[in-house]
């Protein structure tokens, strides 16, 4: 399978609905009891687990007595604030049958985009994977989610999450082996998250879940993006964690891309929200994508978005391509200004000069 764990791994485990819920969509606590089970052998041999888990509004929909996921945000939020309680009850108690404490972390897309909140996010969850006695249980803060702060599902939130702590691994547990072919076979390997990996992904009809393969693909690349391997798997098979740390063929491997990036450029690339975008020349592209250099005023064709000194802003080639995000050093009004021209006369435009470079090549991440 090509994974080789390092010790006191720090691993991303994503729990679907499917995995924990009966074929009646009921939270199923025999299958809660032998995940924990599974769990709590990881942790006596010293990996870091964080658990990113589904389950909130399936535990809400049973208690309230709803035959079918709700189709508004409003409804999903009620749901959730009920089933999210009930949730880690459930969790808390299969636990403490091992002696390890569980914790509640609810995020919602913007927490992650502001980069104080990013940096508080992180900073919490590695001090509870210090203390080596907690169980870091994630969830979306479904109860306050809007549609402009949702992550959409929690397979995009798990790789988000493991890219906030750097994990070793990111871990999809699902109710299927893996990702299927179009002849039905199990795809042992991802080398590139290409077009036609895309292509055979699937959605999901499940009454108390949202996502399907699509979306696992979508956080599949997010993370090796990162540089953190995935691993797509079926969480209803027999001891699967231990299969996993084993190294066992099991599921589908997502080959993580060569070089993790700093903390810095994980935030850049993968969680702050985007505020404008710049519009550049070939040969500017040329300059960022392959030479390795700053993008500066001369190489920019236009700016918008209404973004100002500090934002994040994409890098986009004269087709529209996304090629690189950064944060900016200039306002869009000043790159109004500016574009275009040398940098020995930005001053002489301004009036000022407050840096060299609209993007610095170390406030930048190069998207492939």
């Amino acid at each position: 399978m090509g994974l080789n764990l390092p010790k006191k791994a720090k691993i991303v485990i994503k729990i679907g609905s499917s995995i924990i819920t009966s074929k009646s969509g009921k939270i199923d606590k025999r299958r809660l009891q032998m995940l924990a089970i599974q769990i709590a052998e990881l942790k006596s041999l010293r990996f870091g687990i964080v658990l990113v888990s589904s389950g909130a509004i399936a535990c809400g929909m049973q208690k309230l007595d709803y035959k079918q996921r709700p189709k508004t945000i409003g409804e999903c939020c009620c749901v959730a604030a009920v089933g999210q309680t009930l949730l880690m009850t459930d969790y808390e108690q299969v636990f403490r049958r091992y002696r390890y404490l569980t914790a509640q972390i609810l995020l919602t897309s913007d927490g992650l985009e502001e980069r104080e909140r990013y940096l508080n996010a992180r900073n919490t969850i590695m001090d509870l994977l210090r203390r080596g006695d907690i169980i870091p249980i994630v969830n979306e803060n479904d109860a306050v989610a809007t549609e402009e702060i949702r992550f959409g599902d929690n397979d995009k939130l798990s790789a988000q999450v493991a890219a906030l702590i750097d994990a070793d691994l990111l871990l999809i547990l699902s109710d299927v082996d893996g990702l299927y072919d179009r002849q039905g076979k199990i795809v042992d390997r991802v080398e590139k998250i290409d077009a036609n990996i895309v292509k055979i992904g699937t959605g999901t009809k499940k009454d108390t879940s949202v996502g399907g393969m699509v979306t696992k693909i979508e956080a599949a690349k997010i993370a090796t993006g990162a540089g953190i391997p995935v691993l797509i798997a079926n969480g209803n098979r027999k001891a699967i964690l231990q299969r996993v740390i084993r190294g066992a063929s099991c599921g589908t491997f997502f080959v993580p891309a060569k070089g993790k990036i700093s903390a810095k450029k994980r935030w850049i690339a993968f969680s702050c929200k985007d505020c404008g975008r710049i519009i550049v020349d070939d040969g500017a592209k040329e300059a960022v994508m392959r030479q390795g250099r700053s993008l500066l005023a001369i190489g920019i064709v236009s700016a918008e978005g209404g973004f100002s000194f500090g934002d994040l802003v994409i890098i986009l080639d004269k087709n529209n391509k996304e090629i690189a995000r950064g944060l900016t050093n200039y306002s869009q009004d000043e790159i109004r200004k500016i574009k275009g021209i040398k940098t020995n006369v930005i001053t002489e435009v301004l009036g000022y000069k407050s840096y060299d470079e609209v993007v610095h090549r170390d406030n930048m991440v190069i998207i492939k």
